[in-house]
């Protein structure tokens, strides 16, 4: 698999991340079998696509919490958490605190 290839699934990602973007789904975009895309791109990426995936939408919902003032909530469910809780506990592990603490002191 060419680096051109992992370039088109990071690309591909960014293009559906608010849409939850799946393996399955990115290995049918670049057209090879969902086993090897993992494989390739942990190699290639140095973390899952699983990961990688959550590692963006939360840096993408930094943004947000820095540049507007949407809901908490808000933006939790436009990254597809499925809960405030659920984006706090994801956040808190990345970031040390709360969604709402990370926005306090940036601010």
């Amino acid at each position: 698999m060419s680096v051109k290839t992992i370039e088109n699934m990071i690309d591909w990602v960014e293009e559906n991340i608010e849409q939850t973007p799946t393996l399955e789904a990115m290995a049918r975009h670049v057209g090879y079998s969902s086993y090897y895309c993992s494989s390739k791109f942990h190699e290639v990426v140095g973390m899952s696509f699983k990961e990688y995936v959550k590692h963006r939408k939360l840096e993408r919902a930094v943004c947000e919490l820095l540049n507007t003032d949407r809901r908490i909530l808000d933006i939790a469910i436009q990254y597809g958490f499925s809960s405030n809780e659920a984006f706090t506990r994801a956040f808190s592990k990345v970031y040390g605190s709360s969604p709402n603490e990370y926005r306090k002191v940036a601010q």
